[in-house]
């Protein structure tokens, strides 16, 4: 048996903990290290987890192989492209970078380093979309919805790379198609950057998503809703719920109205259409999001695996949030007017 994965975490914060007790757990890997600029924030969780309490990324003793960077986007890329000059495999938190230059850097630097750089776009393991992902849709219109309370978090970026960004990677990973017209609305209320937003995307494909994000409302949702040719999907990531209407299981419904049973749909308005459409829940699995990720992300350390959420994946994220948040800038409002 191949001996742990030796692995970093850099950044002390909320995601940077959770990091580091998920490494704790796993077999494969052994904490060595973790990293911030705050020796409280490390020396807490070192003693926690039994690992190194240091405040700068050129402490890490050698013999690190993988490293989770979950620091303010702002650091990503001087800390993620030094850790790859290292030789070190790194999973950044998303997004990837604050600008797609700096974004493009990265992908860059791995290619040309050959190291491993994988992006944390947690829903991508969410028993959620691994249900749909089965289902082998192919969409034509896709809606999401993501709001919550403002957290206080991650107030240098606004809500499109905040929070809509998850749902940004989850719509490219189902269209696989290059998009081609974005518009957008939104309102920044707490901070300078836009707190509320709706985006409207158009793909090549023929696709259209309609992505709605906030966090200044007073409860916690996120949902996506699926239209296709064969089925519609709606699905609860927070509660892990959702039915499949699937075209296959209403093939009596649709033969009775095809084979002149009736002369117009308008003669079956007595008939109650949710006792006739055949609705299946969809089946989840219970896989911690988070846990499969690192567990993705240490596979393509050891055996050379690619990443589930390619750099690639990663810049493509980045361009069209910032394609959206610039449509957001464009947007002209009203001025009211006083009678």
């Amino acid at each position: 048996m191949n001996p742990p994965t030796k692995v970093a975490v850099i950044g002390a914060g909320r995601m940077g903990g959770y990091h580091a007790k998920i490494y704790h757990e796993l077999p494969q890997a052994e904490l060595v290290a973790i990293v911030d600029v705050s020796a409280d924030a490390t020396g807490e969780l070192s003693r926690r987890y039994g690992a190194k309490s240091l405040t700068s990324i050129e402490e890490l003793p050698d013999g690190i192989e993988a490293a989770s960077v979950a620091v303010p986007t702002a650091h990503h890329l001087p800390i993620a492209r030094s850790l790859m000059e290292r030789g070190i495999a790194v999973l950044v938190e998303k997004p990837l970078a604050g600008t797609v230059d700096e974004a493009r850097q990265l992908v860059d630097a791995s290619k040309r380093l050959n190291c491993i750089l994988t992006v944390g776009h947690t829903e991508r393991f969410n028993p959620v979309v691994r249900a749909i992902e089965r289902l082998a849709i192919r969409p034509r219109f896709i809606e999401t919805s993501r709001i919550s309370p403002f957290s206080f978090r991650s107030a240098d970026i606004g809500v499109v790379a905040d929070m809509m960004i998850h749902d940004i990677d989850v719509v490219l990973h189902l269209v696989r198609s290059e998009w081609t017209r974005v518009d957008a609305v939104g309102v920044d209320v707490l901070v300078r950057h836009e707190d509320v937003a709706n985006a409207r995307v158009e793909f090549a494909s023929g696709v259209v998503a309609n992505l709605t994000a906030s966090r200044l409302a007073l409860k916690t949702e996120r949902k996506i809703r699926i239209f296709s040719e064969t089925a519609y999907v709606s699905a609860d990531y927070q509660r892990k719920t959702g039915i499949a209407i699937t075209k296959d299981a209403n093939l009596d419904i649709l033969e009775m109205s095809r084979q002149g049973k009736f002369e117009d749909l308008s003669q079956m308005q007595g008939v109650d259409f949710g006792k006739l459409v055949k609705v299946e829940p969809l089946a989840f699995d219970a896989t911690d999001p988070l846990r499969a990720e690192l567990e993705a992300f240490l596979k393509s350390v050891r055996e050379g695996a690619a990443p589930a959420v390619s750099a690639e994946d990663g810049l493509n994220n980045v361009r069209l949030a910032t394609e959206i948040a610039d449509a957001i800038r464009r947007h002209a409002w009203a001025s009211p007017t006083r009678s």
